[in-house]
């Protein structure tokens, strides 16, 4: 047996670079869900460059004004701008977005390695404590801890971190059991190697494709489940601009002022759908089979 064979995660890693590739020129709209999120992306990083407006200045003669050349989106109850309140509210959403769905990775997939890789009674409580937490609806679970923590930024991204961890650990646990069986992990542990050091640096970097796709579909949902959050009012404060805040305060108007809950519902549609449409064309990669191919 040959070292390549103890160390194939290189080697699978440009398998997957590569795979991606063609999946995406293969199914084009991918490539759609990627410029898609990239834009909205460019947008809320240069949010006071493309929209000058401060989105928390109020204008009470200005308010409820509907989309003009002055006001692309229109105003608010506030005279505030759609528009910029759109763009920077769209950094709340990913932040919030981003930060819980990396939280969930980092800590579902451990978890999820350390049942898989242990196996025996430490699988078995592991995966009934994940299966007490997919009880929950991920709605309820997330206001039922943002309730008790009080709504914050930090406070939101523990509590959709929290509802997103069984899917993690879930997604984890069985390429890990199967990985565990392979011979070059027999070969490393013939080496002396460490647990840490197998499942580290040779079983995680021949799941984490697998475990990206899941986060790329994933941070969809974090970033509807935190405009719930904010519809409720259960988010960041306000002034501070969330689209699920902006539907809440435009639901008061919303039929001589549509445009209120249009801009931030419009947001969420497109980027659930960007984000899909990018995990589909990732899950083709790592999968083939998904996709009808042998």
């Amino acid at each position: 047996m040959s070292m390549t064979d103890i160390a194939p995660a290189p080697s699978r890693l440009r398998y997957i670079w590569n795979a991606t590739l063609r999946a995406f020129n293969t199914n084009k709209t991918s490539w759609v869900g990627l410029v898609i999120f990239v834009i909205v992306v460019f947008l809320a990083i240069f949010a006071p460059i493309v929209t000058p407006l401060d989105p928390l200045e109020q204008n009470i003669l200005q308010k409820l004004k509907p989309p003009s050349a002055e006001y692309i989106m229109g105003t608010d109850g506030f005279g505030r701008d759609i528009a910029s309140r759109l763009t920077h509210g769209a950094r709340i959403s990913l932040i919030i977005g981003l930060a819980s769905t990396v939280l969930a990775m980092v800590i579902g997939s451990a978890i999820g390695m350390l049942a898989g890789w242990k196996g025996g009674r430490t699988d078995i409580l592991i995966m009934q404590a994940m299966d007490v937490l997919l009880a929950f609806p991920s709605l309820i679970l997330g206001l039922i801890i943002v309730a008790m923590l009080g709504p914050s930024m930090m406070n939101i991204i523990i509590a959709i971190a929290m509802t997103s961890i069984p899917p993690f650990a879930r997604i984890a646990r069985a390429p890990t059991i199967a990985m565990k069986e392979r011979e070059f992990v027999d070969a490393c542990r013939a080496l002396g190697f460490s647990d840490m050091r197998i499942v580290a640096g040779h079983i995680l970097p021949n799941i984490l494709p697998e475990i990206l796709v899941m986060g790329s579909l994933w941070l969809a949902n974090a970033i509807r489940t935190e405009a719930s959050l904010a519809f409720i009012g259960l988010s960041v404060k306000p002034p501070t601009p969330t689209w699920g805040g902006m539907i809440r305060e435009g639901f008061e108007n919303i039929l001589d002022s549509a445009w209120l809950v249009i801009a931030p519902s419009a947001a969420i549609l497109i980027v659930i759908f960007a984000l899909n449409l990018l995990g589909d064309g990732l899950r083709d990669a790592i999968d083939p089979k998904l996709k009808g191919e042998s």
